[in-house]
C-alpha cells in the first residue's frame, strides 16, 4: 500500500524544486529515458526514510547546484509511493542492481555508469555523498569519452560498504 499523498508530498518537493522531472508511471520512465537518449540522466529513487532526508536529498541538491558540469536531465520516482513506476524503472533500466531506496544512478546514453545504493548513503554526511556525485558528473556530464579511472560508485576505500553495481562499460 503506497504511502499517503500529503506525507510525501513536502519530500517529493524537494526534489522537484531543483528541476526533477517525477515519472509516476511506467509509461512516464520510458518516455523521459527514450526522450534522453544520448543524454546524461540522474535517477534519483526517493524514499521516505531518515537517510533520504538528511543525506540523499541534501546531497542531490548540492550536487546539481553546484559548477558544472552536470547532467542532461534530472528524474525521480518515488518507492513507496509511485509503486509501478519504481519497479519499473529497477526491473528495465536497473536490471541486476538489488532495490533499494534511497538510491541514485547517473545514466550516460542509456546505461547506468555510477550508482549510490543506500549502504553509500547511511550515515555519510550530505556534503560527502554531493562530493561523490560532482566526480561522477566530470567524469561522465561531458561531450569527452570518460577516462578510464572514472569512478562507477562511491570510493569505499575508507573501510565503507562495497557496492553491489559493476559498470557495463
Amino acid at each position: 500500500m503506497p504511502y499517503p499523498k500529503s506525507m510525501v508530498a513536502p519530500m517529493r518537493k524537494e526534489l522537484t524544486r531543483l528541476g526533477a522531472q517525477e515519472l509516476t508511471t511506467p509509461e512516464a520512465v520510458d518516455t523521459a529515458f527514450s526522450a534522453a537518449e544520448g543524454d546524461t540522466v540522474l535517477l534519483i529513487i526517493n524514499s521516505v526514510c531518515g537517510c533520504a532526508a538528511g543525506s540523499a536529498r541534501p546531497a542531490v541538491a548540492q550536487a546539481v547546484q553546484s559548477e558544472p558540469p552536470q547532467p542532461d536531465h534530472l528524474v525521480t520516482v518515488f518507492a513507496g509511493q509511485d509503486l509501478e513506476a519504481t519497479d519499473h524503472v529497477r526491473e528495465t533500466y536497473l536490471p541486476g542492481i538489488p532495490p533499494s531506496s534511497p538510491f541514485m544512478a547517473l545514466f550516460r546514453d542509456g546505461q547506468p555508469v555510477y550508482v549510490v545504493e543506500r549502504k553509500h548513503i547511511e550515515g555519510r554526511k550530505a556534503t560527502a555523498i554531493a562530493g561523490d556525485l560532482a566526480n561522477a558528473f566530470e567524469a561522465y556530464c561531458t561531450d569527452e569519452a570518460p577516462p578510464a579511472d572514472a569512478p562507477t560508485r562511491p570510493d569505499v576505500s575508507s573501510g565503507g560498504p562495497s557496492s553491489t553495481f559493476q559498470s557495463l562499460s
